[in-house]
């Protein structure tokens, strides 16, 4: 009996429900659940489970979330809403914004910072245009998703392939490869979130209110902190292209870009009180709970017995898409990734790899960390949530239409 195994899929099915005769869970009492189920039962040691916790991921989190609370609480970010939103006149144009605006920012911003910022931003909208929450938040979701598959900063998973996958040029080949398909697949969400949510792209003009700042100097520091965040992916870039031998972490980006405000700040304790420790609870018990289900080796063992050719494009998008809703992309990148380069792999079957495990997270909820930090933020902020099904309704034939439209692009033109 794999005990990981059946742990991990009633955390499916918990995720599925939310709910136990009266009783509502959070995605992170589910989570917290499952890690605690491996732990007690003895399939992760006490040391084994501690290794498992990315301290990259985990301060990388806690970096973006304090600057981005201190976005919201100066009321910084919802002037930043009003420059950049106040030209869509109609619930179309604001759809397409979303999605264009998230989807190019976060190629370049990593996709869990804009989670983490566009959150309390979509709920805002959302009020102000009488939209509903749940279209808005699953733009923003579909966007930071979807756009970062064009960069290879764009999420862990794609760096992960672009370092250890030898690309002599990654964001060269990235973008020749993929902003095409990107593109398209942005509008495809459009036309489906549309077809499925027809009520909330009502034909009224859209009229926006510029908003205040609550507190001028906590905006002046959050103000300087989104710009080191800028400044410092340019150097990310730049080391990139120049010094590739240079670690320069995501990590580092995040912690120096939330260094005036936990210095500087007055409200430093109050801002790091308020941050979503929620999912970083949720973040720590998911590793412990996909690190005792990789030990299990249950997953190994399936791609090993299965008489499948793991070098094509069509079967690297099929395992990767299927396979990161069970184990998460970045571990799925990580064990995939190896048996391409044994192979002697293309460079367009990296970038199927690439792009399957980041659109795995427009299937389910459990797809993309984005997602979760969406969801958990709304449900913190705005009292708003998605159901699994809600997601899946619009996610599931979105991921059909997007894994056609880059399979197309990588294996036939």
């Amino acid at each position: 009996m794999n005990i990981p195994v059946i742990v991990l899929c009633a955390v499916f099915v918990l995720i599925a429900v939310r709910r136990v005769g009266n009783l509502h869970f959070g995605l992170w009492q589910i989570m917290l659940f499952g890690g605690a189920a491996v732990l007690v039962t003895g399939q992760i040691g006490p040391r084994e489970a501690l290794g498992a916790i990315d301290p990259d991921i985990m301060l990388f989190l806690f970096g973006v979330f304090v600057v981005g609370q201190a976005l919201e609480e100066s009321g910084y970010l919802f002037h930043l809403s009003y420059l950049a939103f106040r030209r869509a006149g109609s619930a179309d144009g604001l759809i397409l914004m979303i999605l264009f605006g998230f989807g190019i920012a976060s190629a370049f911003l990593m996709n869990d910072t804009l989670a983490v910022i566009g959150t309390p931003l979509v709920l805002l909208l959302a009020k102000q245009h009488r939209m509903s929450p749940k279209v808005l938040l699953l733009a923003l979701a579909f966007a930071v998703t979807i756009g970062s598959v064009v960069s290879p900063i764009g999420n862990p998973q794609n760096l992960l392939v672009a370092i250890h996958g030898q690309m002599p040029n990654p964001f060269v080949e990235f973008f020749r490869h993929l902003a095409l398909p990107t593109v398209i697949s942005l509008l495809a969400a459009f036309f489906l979130l549309k077809f499925f949510h027809h009520e909330s792209f009502h034909g009224d003009a859209l009229v926006h209110v510029r908003h205040d700042l609550r507190d001028k100097p906590l905006a002046r520091l959050a103000r300087l902190s989104l710009i080191l965040i800028i400044l410092l992916v340019v150097v990310k870039l730049a080391l990139v292209f120049t010094m590739p031998q240079i670690d320069f972490r995501l990590t580092w980006i995040a912690l120096i870009a939330a260094t005036p405000i936990l210095f500087f700040s007055p409200k430093r304790w109050r801002i790091v009180r308020h941050i979503d420790w929620r999912t970083l609870v949720f973040f720590a018990a998911m590793f412990v709970l996909m690190e005792s289900v990789w030990m299990s080796g249950f997953f190994q063992s399936l791609m090993a017995r299965g008489n499948l050719n793991p070098t094509s494009i069509g079967m690297i998008f099929a395992v990767s898409v299927l396979l990161s809703q069970l184990i998460s992309n970045v571990p799925l990148v990580a064990l995939y990734l190896p048996m391409l380069m044994h192979a002697g792999t293309s460079t367009r079957e990296l970038l199927a790899l690439a792009s399957g495990s980041t659109l795995a997270g427009n299937l389910f909820i459990l797809g993309a960390a984005s997602n979760v930090i969406i969801i958990q933020n709304a449900e913190r902020k705005g009292g708003h949530t998605l159901s699994f099904v809600e997601f899946a309704r619009v996610g599931i034939p979105l991921t059909l239409v997007n894994v056609l439209v880059y399979w197309l692009f990588l294996a036939l033109l």
